[in-house]
C-alpha cells in the first residue's frame, strides 16, 4: 500500500492555456516515489483523509505581498519570564527580568497589548495561551509569544516540567483559532537547544585587497503564518549575560527600538542574528572551556508575506 494521494492544486502557474492542469500531486514519504502513476493496487487501497470544513475570514487580498496590518489593534503579545523553577537541577536564571522588561516595552512601543506572566507551570502557561486562543481577534494584525527560560533538545522548561513548544503553538493553528488564520503568529525562543558549544572562526581581510482574482475564497494550509525566532541553533548553548540580560533577547529589543517600523520582520531578525554573531563574546576566564565563545540565532518561517510594523492611529494604540 502506498502512501501516495491526489491533491487539487490551484494558481495560475498550473494553468495550461487558460485551463487547469489536472495531473496529480503526490506525497514522499516511506520512500515512496513522487510519481503520477499510482503502483498497483495503491490507489484503491488509499484512504480518504477527511474533508476540513474549517472556513475562516479572509484578512487580506489572496496575492497580496503584505499582511494587513491595518486592523483596529495591533494584537496580544505574551511574555513568559522564568527565572526560578521547581526542579532542582535548573539553576536560577539571573537577568532575565532586564530581558522580560525591556522586551515589554519594546512590543508596547509596537502597539502590542503586552502581559508578563513569571515563572508559571505548564498548567498555568496552557491555560494562558488557552484563553488568548479563545479570545475573537478579528479587529487584531497579530499575535506574539515570547519564552524566556532553560531548554534542551526540543525542549522548554516551565516552573515544574519540560515541555514542547508545539504544546503551545498549536492552540493558534488556523483550525483552532480562526480569528488569527491568515495573520502572523510571532514566537521569540531565548533557551537553550542543547550542550554544544560555538568556538566561532576569526575572519581576517584579505591582504591583497585595498578596501488571480483576490476577492475568490481559498484554503491555506493550517500551519500557516507562523515565524519562530529562537535564540541559537539546535543543539548548541544560548547565552545570557547575568546583569545585562541575553544576547538574543537584547539585539531583538535593540533592532524593534531602532527599526521596528522600518523592516521587514525578516529584515529585523537578520540583524538580530548580526548584532548576535559579531558583537557577542562569552566571558568566562574561570573556565576555559566556556571561555570566548559565539553564538548564532535561527529562524523558522512560514510567513507567506511580508510582516512590517505600520503606524497605529493614535486611538488605535494599545493601552
Amino acid at each position: 500500500m502506498t502512501d501516495e494521494c491526489k491533491i487539487r492544486s490551484f494558481g495560475s502557474h498550473n494553468l495550461d492555456n487558460g485551463k487547469i492542469n489536472n495531473n496529480t500531486d503526490t506525497i514522499d514519504a516511506k520512500g515512496e516515489s513522487s510519481t503520477n502513476s499510482a503502483r498497483s493496487g495503491g490507489a484503491a487501497s488509499a484512504v480518504a483523509a477527511p474533508i476540513n470544513k474549517c472556513v475562516a475570514r479572509m484578512p487580506t487580498d489572496r496575492y497580496a505581498k503584505e499582511y494587513n496590518m491595518n486592523h483596529k489593534h495591533r494584537g496580544q503579545a505574551l511574555i513568559f519570564n522564568h527565572e526560578t523553577f521547581d526542579i532542582p537541577w535548573l539553576k536560577p536564571r539571573p537577568g532575565t527580568n532586564v530581558d522580560s522588561e525591556e522586551l515589554r516595552k519594546a512590543l508596547k512601543r509596537l502597539d502590542f497589548d503586552v502581559t508578563v506572566h513569571k515563572d508559571c507551570t505548564i498548567s498555568e502557561i496552557l491555560d494562558i495561551v488557552n484563553k488568548a486562543a479563545s479570545k475573537d481577534h478579528s479587529d487584531n494584525d497579530c499575535i506574539a509569544i515570547a519564552v524566556l527560560s532553560h531548554g534542551e533538545h526540543g525542549h522548554l522548561y516551565a516552573k515544574d516540567v519540560q515541555y514542547r513548544l508545539d504544546s503551545i503553538w498549536q492552540y493558534l493553528t488556523a483550525n483552532n483559532c480562526p480569528t488569527l488564520a491568515g495573520k502572523p503568529k510571532l514566537f521569540f525562543i531565548q533557551a537553550c537547544q542543547g550542550d554544544r558549544l560555538d568556538s566561532g572562526t576569526t575572519l581576517v581581510k584579505n591582504v591583497t585587497e585595498t578596501d488571480g482574482d483576490s476577492s475568490t475564497s481559498y484554503k491555506i494550509p493550517i500551519h500557516a503564518d507562523f515565524l519562530f525566532s529562537y535564540s541559537t541553533i539546535p543543539g548548541y548553548y544560548s547565552w545570557r549575560n547575568t546583569e545585562n540580560g541575553s544576547w538574543f533577547i537584547q539585539s531583538l529589543i535593540k533592532e524593534l527600538n531602532e527599526n521596528g517600523k522600518e523592516y521587514n520582520m525578516l529584515t529585523l531578525l537578520t540583524f538580530v542574528s548580526q548584532r548576535v554573531a559579531v558583537d557577542y563574546e562569552s566571558n568566562v576566564p574561570t573556565s576555559p572551556m566556556m571561555d570566548r565563545q559565539k553564538q548564532i540565532p535561527c529562524v523558522t518561517s512560514m510567513l507567506t508575506r511580508i510582516l512590517r510594523f505600520t503606524d497605529k492611529p493614535p486611538s488605535s494604540q494599545a493601552g
